[in-house]
């Protein structure tokens, strides 16, 4: 399926939070030249800003499904984590550029806050992208509300996927079938091929 919107908002957090929570400011994506899959998460948390990492968090599933997909285990060192992402055709990035939110939870990201990362731009210089995967509905919602409308037709069109989370917070499924789900992406990821335009 497209990534055409379908009426969805992302959910609210309290307006007078703001005054309480944290400004988050996102990482530069991960990324080949030649990279055939886009991996959206929403924002990092504060583990990962505090360690400058995407999904710091120990008891996120990110890096073992990784593992089980391109070889990007856990036990590895972050960059060789992420060199086995690019050699696998996957890219890595998030929605919010940046955003105030309390806590590690995507309910918590104050919606009026948050600035979206230039995917537009991003796409436009990664061709091979044929699949745009979203970590979570809150990180597909805000890509359908925040970042489709300002694309371009031929932009607009590329399939999307939502995924289970990844987060500990989303228990509603084991590992084992976050896996499944999530096995999209070394298929997608395998083939070769582009778009136009």
């Amino acid at each position: 399926m497209t990534c055409r919107p379908r009426g969805q908002t992302p959910a609210h957090a309290d307006p007078g939070a703001e005054d309480t929570t944290l400004h988050s400011l996102g990482f530069k994506p991960v990324a080949a030249a030649d990279s055939r899959v886009l991996v959206l998460g929403t924002l990092p948390g504060p583990v990962s800003l505090e360690k400058r990492q995407y999904y710091a968090q120990p008891r996120n599933a990110f890096w073992p499904i990784m593992g089980e997909l391109v070889g990007a285990r856990p036990e590895l060192a972050y960059s060789e984590r992420l060199q086995r992402l690019r050699q696998s055709g996957v890219a890595l990035w998030d929605v919010c550029h940046s955003a105030y939110r309390e806590g590690a939870l995507d309910a918590a990201i104050v919606p009026g806050s948050i600035v979206p990362n230039d995917l537009g731009r991003f796409l436009r210089a990664h061709t091979a992208i044929h699949l745009i995967c979203f970590n979570g509905q809150t990180a597909g919602k805000l890509y359908r509300k925040l970042v489709l409308p300002g694309l371009p037709e031929t932009l607009r069109d590329i399939p999307c996927e939502t995924l289970p989370s990844t987060s500990p917070a989303y228990a509603a499924m084991r590992f084992e079938q976050k896996l499944a789900r999530w096995q999209i992406v070394r298929r997608a990821a395998g083939r070769i091929g582009g778009r136009t335009g």
